[in-house]
């Protein structure tokens, strides 16, 4: 078969395994060893009994990688895709743009009730049938829409069929409708929100945040007395701790007219929350931030402090600080007052378990300042993680930072900055010399665009693979260059074929010059959109149109997609007609349409529809100068060749998750042994290591094929 079909041929090849779905799971761990798996035997997978699908565990299955199952036959990858769904297991956007490719070609989107709703929202919605429209808006909606941040055309396109489903161009968001809508409600406009029905306060909910239109569309509706708390006077706190997150975003305006103990109480139960890490510092800090607003004139208790700093409320005690109420007794000019040294030091932590408002916190900086006028000490310096932004490079130079955790504590809280981060980091390099691969899997990929390129260089390349694949396609381009030149650096020696390098160096590819993409372009290695819109737009102005087909293979249809994806966006800009015309697209790729009735192209389609083509053409593998696994050659029939014994070895698992098959239990080794079990060394020979090439096939076994 080739990589662009669906494979439905069940019958075994001689002295194979039984089941192809075995691709799938030598390519599912990685640094990893441990007994063989049950139901695996000399004599192949027990056909009856032992299918993967209907037991692989979340974290296995959370390892997906399209290139091996690409190679499962139809009800197989059916099996695949129910598991994932049944389990709910979470899924990238990279892994779930190109199984939305596979369960299209092997025309299993007409079974998306019993797909992940996350899946259904990157399937061609071209192929929705009039009659699905409904159940299949209905059931995408239930995902995760900011999944689509890179692929705004088809985030537009969703929209543009759930409007067509409902039958208009500005349907009514009426009690009927909002649950069919979900979460795309968080995609509506303000005056579509405001004119709602009040029931869709629970679609918006699910919004991980709402824009400046949609608050004020909120609190008008609150305001309205519509909702089935009532107009703000009659707000119970039940009603309250019912908007859950949606709270926070209560202007001061509203807050001035609920009930003072009704108020309070959920201030207390707020607050509470965010002790225990039940709510975020930054949610829990707007509404506290807008509640105390309200509160300045309106709460007769509170002393009017207009005039002089002295302490009117009371000494601050640990007492004090127990309270969940004390930033309503105590503002920021009370707290520098009445908040002497001594409490400060014995109380530092339950006081910025507190939401405090940025005044206060730079109240708090100050007398951390007083008290330890040549800079924190270490164990100190793990409790103010809500500070740290406050904190010039200067000042964290007089830090002494030698553990590790203590590095975590800083920089896992989102709030330090760039230049904190480089400070933080640097002190600790002082002590210890290197960034280890456990902490770089601690503080995640955000921080390695933080970095400065020289403590980058300091990353020995083992760490970087023990920690695996970080997230680093926020990063300003010129760290993406510097760190695609340690990945590359890390992986390219290690790595057997074009596939396995690809596998690895994938999050790192921003950075990778043009030769380096129109290598891998010619290893059909089928690039996903999530990666192809992460690449260095100036170097991709260097692809030609085949070039760029030949990189994303059967995924080139997600240019559509993504056509108004800034980095897509440029590159299409510099083809003209013929060259779109090539791809698929129209002359015009200027952004995304507005919503259209459902017999636009991206809207629902008529009549029956049977499995999709699957004609598309994958480009041949080839020699790939610069890149491993010259030798690699494409398979076009046939299921993989594994032999058993090779079954417990470790291969390709994208994130560093380290677990084993349920099976059995991960045992983590140090990187070179790791590296060993899985990469194998020269002079093992490449067909002891259980290494898949691009066509399924053991390294160094072709021959026996």
């Amino acid at each position: 078969m080739t990589s662009a079909r669906c494979r439905t041929d069940m019958r075994p090849r001689v002295g194979a395994l039984q089941s192809s779905g075995l691709t799938l799971l030598l390519s599912l761990t990685a640094h990893c060893s441990g007994p063989q798996a049950k139901g695996l035997s000399p004599g192949g997978l027990d056909a009856s009994g032992a299918n993967l699908w209907a037991s692989a565990n979340c974290s296995l299955l959370q390892g997906f990688w399209c290139q091996p199952a690409g190679q499962l036959p139809r009800d197989q990858l059916s099996a695949l895709i129910q598991r994932l769904a049944l389990l709910q297991v979470p899924l990238q956007a990279w892994q779930l743009s190109c199984l939305a490719n596979l369960a299209s070609r092997c025309g299993l989107q007409d079974d998306f009730t019993l797909h992940p709703p996350n899946l259904l929202l990157f399937y061609n919605l071209s192929q929705v049938r009039e009659a699905d429209c409904r159940a299949f808006i209905r059931r995408a909606a239930q995902g995760d829409v900011e999944l689509l941040s890179h692929l705004p055309d088809q985030r537009v396109a969703l929209q543009r069929v759930a409007v067509g489903c409902l039958g208009g161009a500005r349907p009514q968001l009426s009690a009927s409708n909002l649950p069919l809508l979900g979460a795309l409600v968080c995609d509506m406009d303000g005056s579509s929100i405001s004119a709602a029905d009040p029931h869709v306060l629970e679609n918006l909910q699910r919004c991980p945040r709402l824009t400046t239109a949609q608050r004020i569309a909120l609190n008008s509706l609150l305001a309205s007395g519509k909702t089935s708390l009532g107009p703000p006077g009659s707000w119970t706190l039940q009603g309250l701790q019912a908007l859950g997150s949606l709270a926070t975003y209560i202007s001061p305006h509203l807050w001035a007219q609920v009930q003072e103990a009704v108020g309070l109480g959920f201030f207390s139960s707020m607050v509470a929350a965010c002790r225990a890490g039940r709510l975020s510092q930054h949610q829990a800090r707007r509404f506290v931030t807008s509640f105390l607003e309200s509160k300045t004139k309106a709460v007769s208790s509170r002393p009017r402090l207009s005039t002089g700093r002295s302490c009117v409320r009371g000494n601050i005690t640990a007492a004090t600080l127990r309270d969940n109420l004390f930033l309503v007794h105590y503002d920021c000019a009370q707290l520098e007052s009445c908040l002497d040294g001594h409490v400060l030091r014995t109380n530092l932590e339950p006081l910025l378990q507190h939401p405090l408002p940025t005044e206060c916190q730079r109240v708090v900086k100050a007398k951390l300042t007083q008290i330890y006028p040549q800079g924190l000490p270490e164990d100190q310096l793990r409790l103010i993680t809500s500070l740290v932004y406050l904190y010039s490079c200067t000042e964290i130079g007089q830090w002494s930072i030698t553990s590790r955790g203590t590095v975590v504590a800083l920089l896992a809280s989102d709030v330090a900055l760039e230049n904190q981060t480089e400070a933080v980091l640097q002190k600790f390099l002082e002590h210890n010399g290197t960034v280890s691969g456990a902490l770089l899997l601690a503080v995640g990929g955000t921080r390695l665009c933080w970095m400065s390129p020289q403590q980058i260089q300091t990353i020995h390349p083992q760490e970087l693979r023990l920690a695996g694949a970080l997230d680093v396609s926020s990063c300003p381009q010129s760290r993406k260059d510097v760190l695609y030149a340690k990945a590359h650096e890390a992986f390219s020696s290690s790595s057997r074929t074009p596939a396995a390098y690809y596998h690895f160096m994938r999050p790192y590819l921003g950075g990778a010059p043009a030769e380096e993409l129109q290598h891998l372009a010619q290893a059909n290695i089928s690039m996903d959109i999530d990666t192809f819109t992460s690449l260095n737009p100036r170097v991709l102005q260097r692809l030609d149109v085949s070039n760029v087909t030949a990189l994303l293979g059967h995924n080139v249809g997600e240019l559509q997609k993504a056509r108004s994806h800034p980095t897509v966006r440029s590159w299409l800009y510099s083809l003209n007609s013929s060259a779109l015309g090539q791809l698929g697209l129209d002359a015009s790729p200027a952004g995304p349409s507005s919503p259209a009735s459902p017999s636009s192209p991206a809207g629902p389609a008529h009549g029956t529809s049977g499995p999709p083509s699957t004609t598309h053409q994958a480009p041949h593998l080839v020699h790939t100068s610069g890149l491993p696994g010259n030798a690699a050659q494409a398979s076009t029939s046939g299921s993989p060749w594994a032999p058993l014994g090779y079954l417990p070895l470790a291969v390709a698992l994208p994130c560093s998750l380290l677990w084993l098959l349920h099976w059995g239990t991960c045992t983590l080794a140090s990187v070179d042994s790791a590296a060993s079990g899985w990469l194998g060394s020269q002079g093992s020979g490449a067909g002891k290591t259980g290494l898949l090439d691009s066509a399924g096939h053991p390294l160094g076994l072709r021959g026996r094929l």
